[in-house]
């Protein structure tokens, strides 16, 4: 077992109530902009450590334990060791990754798809899966095609953007401080689309169309949020 498996595994052995898991990896990634290596780089350290950061500072009240899957972690076999390592705890987890049609990306683009989402189901009906899914938040663009994989695998609610995501911030600190603070999941994932919206709907104004009908930008629409399952569900 490597360092860091042993680390992950020492985290959960004690066998908390609450777990929260936070699937991390940016990659220095923008919306598809090629950046110089240097640039990428910065932004990959930038926006992990401000997304670890604002969400140990907002969970860590409420969670028995918080696992951080980042950089070489953030991986599909690193998330599946996590949810069983969390034994019969129920998990929140946080998907702050890229992603595509039928799978969120991890590190080095490892990818969480059908083969995690059917292996978990297998050991499930085994009843060697005993941890219970509360919420699942993602970030990852095309997040609504893994709805019914995260609900397969026992997952109360999740939500997912349509298309693209372009709206990362404020959506991560306005769903947390609500979902923490007692809203139902659907209350907090609306919130966090309309506050992120109203911000980044200065820079991609609406766009009229030939009726005159004010509709709003592409980049907007792509990033709207759906909940699936039970979007009144509310941590306790």
């Amino acid at each position: 077992m490597s360092t860091a498996q042993q680390t992950i595994a020492s985290q959960v052995s004690s066998q908390p109530s609450t777990v929260l898991l936070l699937f991390l990896e940016n990659g220095g990634r923008a919306g598809g902009v090629d950046l110089p290596a240097w640039a990428a780089q910065a932004m990959d350290r930038f926006t992990q450590a401000y997304a670890r950061t604002a969400v140990q500072l907002q969970a860590r009240r409420h969670y028995g334990l918080i696992v951080v899957l980042e950089e070489e972690q953030a991986t599909a076999a690193r998330l599946w060791q996590a949810l069983l390592d969390a034994g019969d705890a129920t998990v929140d987890l946080l998907l702050l990754v890229h992603g595509q049609v039928g799978y969120a990306c991890g590190h080095g683009d490892d990818r969480v798809g059908a083969d995690f989402f059917a292996g978990l189901r297998s050991l499930r009906a085994a009843g060697l899966a005993p941890f219970r899914l509360r919420a699942v938040y993602q970030m990852n663009c095309y997040g609504q095609s893994l709805a019914a994989e995260w609900l397969s695998i026992g997952a109360q609610a999740v939500n997912g953007s349509a298309g693209v995501n372009w709206l990362p911030e404020p959506s991560l600190s306005v769903f947390l401080r609500s979902w923490l603070g007692g809203a139902t999941f659907e209350q907090a994932v609306q919130r966090s689309y309309r506050a992120a919206s109203r911000v980044l709907g200065l820079v991609w104004r609406p766009q009229p169309t030939r009726a005159g009908v004010q509709h709003p930008h592409d980049k907007i629409a792509s990033s709207r949020m759906k909940v699936f399952g039970n979007g009144e569900l509310q941590i306790g």
